[in-house]
């Protein structure tokens, strides 16, 4: 007997686009509809025609798409317009789009109060403006906004606009949590009520997050019987945000045995989806998300990292490869020989007893001058492989300058300039490099990858995505050490954390930048050019 199919409504270009700080291209918008495609959504909905240039332009040359279907997002016709005769409506009508998705309002108090209209006028809007949309489109479906606030004060007026969208054509009716108010109990009180009128197969779960519960209420839906759910890519939207696809679907898939579009080769690239994702939109990924953050499947201390060792789902709830995610055993000053023996092996390194017993020492020398490896899993390997005598040397810093200026500009704007130069020697090779930055950590960045990067060309692929400053013993004031911590990524979709601590904090970046760059370089198998007899 087959499991039951859940239908994945993506709402990313719309409701994302909604997100602060967040404003899509026509490129972005393009090559997210294709990455939603190839991950095996049912519906990408590609924005609201009419309401800006960048939509129009979508639609006007949408993307192609193998699977999943193109919808265009309207709403009903205004008040006192007919179908036919309202400007918004009509943008929407001649989209193109196989499917449209009206939204219109469920709730009596909205209608009288936002609207001003009447509760029948209402109604009629919905009918006419569904069977306009059923005639230029292959199907359409209608959002019941504010759908579970108007059934707990009108539950039978809330119905009966289901009733006149179904009624007038449509295939899909959208329960919508609007304001994100309503907690999972709710709603599977009301989907209960709900289903009790109208199949499963018909109706679907709009949820945003305004108390955390976005996908708690597409879950309680989906398990009293409603069979679509939208969302968007790491909960992107509005205020607190949308359902969660990339936590939605393995959920679904692996802990309720639901069957969606996600195939299993998907589903294990949903880890790499979820961060790029985050990175071309110059945010930092969470790594607490659930499933693919690079915390998820992390374990320090080292009870929990030797049951985890004895048998994974002690501390895991699934195995991280399912999700294209990897376990990672974290060494710190409370690790033991197991942790550190664990976290080698990982990383195909098997010391003997004298090696294993070095880097434990080394580590915890490192780790009370205040380095912190738990949170710098590339830095502990280059530790590691270089207590091993493993790792090539690529290339050696001579010397660097950082200079920041502050004044003002011909226009009479006070501005900070940072300017670096470094004497880099690659090979016999010697290189002089001056870059200016948006900082000096961002200035010495980029005059390295000058000297770097014509040898190494992989380099140009890497970018760093966050940068992270404390300062340990506060209580020696300026003279205090500080500990600086750099998140990398680089377009395979790779993200590693490194660290530095000296009481200089452009020595301490630049330790984990030299980290950084190694790690990056050694992963992507570089070699690195003869050493001249010359090299001291």
């Amino acid at each position: 007997m087959s499991s039951p199919r859940i239908w994945l409504y993506d709402t990313t270009l719309r409701d994302g686009a909604q997100t602060q700080g967040v404003d899509f291209t026509l490129l972005d918008k393009r090559r997210i509809a294709q990455q939603l495609d190839r991950l095996g959504v049912d519906w990408i909905e590609g924005g609201w025609p009419g309401a800006n240039p960048i939509d129009e332009r979508f639609f006007a040359e949408p993307p192609r798409l193998a699977r999943a279907r193109l919808a265009a997002f309207g709403m009903t016709r205004r008040v006192g317009r007919s179908a036919a005769n309202d400007p918004a409506l009509a943008a929407v009508l001649n989209a193109g789009a196989p499917t449209i998705t009206l939204v219109g309002k469920s709730s009596a108090r909205q209608v009288e109060g936002a609207l001003g209209a009447t509760r029948d006028e209402n109604l009629a809007m919905i009918a006419e403006s569904i069977r306009a949309a059923c005639a230029r489109a292959q199907e359409v479906m209608f959002d019941a906004e504010h759908f579970f606030d108007g059934f707990k004060e009108d539950p039978g007026y809330a119905l009966a606009c289901l009733e006149a969208a179904l009624e007038a054509g449509a295939r899909w009716l959208v329960l919508c949590d609007t304001n994100g108010g309503t907690l999972p109990h709710e709603v599977s009180r009301i989907c209960a009520r709900v289903l009790a009128r109208f199949p499963g197969e018909r109706l679907g779960i709009h949820a945003h997050n305004d108390t955390g519960n976005a996908v708690a209420n597409s879950l309680a839906a989906v398990r009293e019987g409603v069979r679509q759910i939208q969302g968007t890519l790491n909960g992107l939207g509005e205020r607190c945000g949308n359902a969660d696809l990339v936590t939605l679907i393995p959920t679904l898939v692996l802990k309720l045995g639901f069957t969606t579009g996600v195939t299993k080769e998907a589903l294990a690239g949903l880890t790499q989806l979820s961060r790029t994702f985050d990175e071309a939109l110059n945010r930092t990924p969470d790594r607490h998300r659930p499933y693919v953050g690079a915390a998820a499947f992390a374990h320090k201390a080292g009870l929990h990292a030797s049951a985890v060792l004895r048998d994974p789902s002690y501390y895991e709830h699934i195995d991280p490869a399912l999700v294209g995610n990897e376990r990672d055993i974290l060494v710190s000053d409370q690790a033991g020989r197991a942790n550190l023996l664990a976290r080698l092996r990982e990383l195909g390194l098997e010391p003997d007893a004298d090696q294993l017993g070095r880097l434990l020492s080394e580590l915890k020398e490192r780790e009370a001058q205040g380095f912190a490896y738990e949170g710098a899993s590339a830095s502990f390997e280059l530790l590691a492989r270089r207590v091993l005598d493993r790792v090539p040397d690529y290339f050696e810093l001579l010397s660097f300058r950082v200079i920041d200026e502050r004044r003002r500009n011909a226009k009479g704007e006070l501005v900070t300039l940072s300017e670096a130069t470094t004497k880099v020697r690659i090979g016999d090779r010697r290189f002089f490099t001056v870059a200016e930055g948006n900082g000096p950590v961002n200035a010495l960045d980029v005059a390295l990858r000058q000297a770097l990067a014509p040898v190494y060309p992989s380099l140009e692929h890497m970018r760093l995505v966050d940068y992270r400053v404390r300062i340990l013993a506060p209580e020696r004031g300026t003279a205090a050490v500080t500990r600086v911590l750099i998140e990398s990524a680089d377009d395979e979709g790779r993200v590693w954390e490194t660290v530095g601590v000296s009481g200089n904090i452009i020595d301490a970046s630049f330790m984990a930048l030299h980290d950084a760059i190694t790690w990056k370089l050694l992963v992507d198998g570089a070699r690195p050019p003869a050493w001249g007899e010359e090299r001291r």
